[in-house]
């Protein structure tokens, strides 16, 4: 893919990005309103400039592509307190680019043609390629993808 950063690749799943993403974390600070300081409580995490996401499901011959936007919000992994000795917080760098770009995609099923199980992949495979073991990134694949089907994304109802 032209004038593409390959981010990752292997014989199921390819993922590009058109520039690297960046995200930072939302400081709050004395003289914000009460509003303000909750929203970013809630969600700490912003992304710092547009950039566009191509994604390769080489099993079905599919490509997706969308836009993550400047100034998105997330809350990053969404990991149990109970969990962080476990699987880390949700603070942890190796999880910013996963949680975002999967953080997209849950807002946004129409992006990947409403296939839980895809974005969950991508998810994972973020997760390796920023480091995380093959275990802790399978038990989030796990605990995502699961999560996702118990909230009903990929019913029919979701369609």
């Amino acid at each position: 893919m032209e004038n593409l950063i390959t981010w990752y690749k292997d014989k199921d799943l390819e993922i590009y990005f058109d520039h690297k993403p960046l995200v930072i974390i939302r400081v709050i600070t004395p003289e914000m309103p009460a509003i303000d300081k909750k929203a970013i409580a809630k969600y700490p995490f912003q992304n710092i400039h547009r950039f566009n996401v191509t994604l390769v499901d080489l099993k079905k011959d599919k490509k997706y592509e969308f836009p993550i936007f400047k100034g998105f919000c997330y809350d990053g992994a969404s990991i149990p307190r109970l969990f962080w000795r476990i699987i880390g917080s949700n603070t942890d760098p190796r999880f910013l680019i996963a949680s975002l770009i999967h953080d997209v995609l849950c807002i946004n099923h129409n992006y990947v043609d409403n296939d839980r199980n895809f974005s969950s992949k991508v998810f994972r495979a973020l997760l390796r390629e920023a480091g995380v073991s093959k275990v802790k990134a399978q038990a989030m694949y796990l605990a995502v993808d699961n999560y996702q089907r118990f909230c009903g994304w990929g019913s029919e109802k979701q369609s």
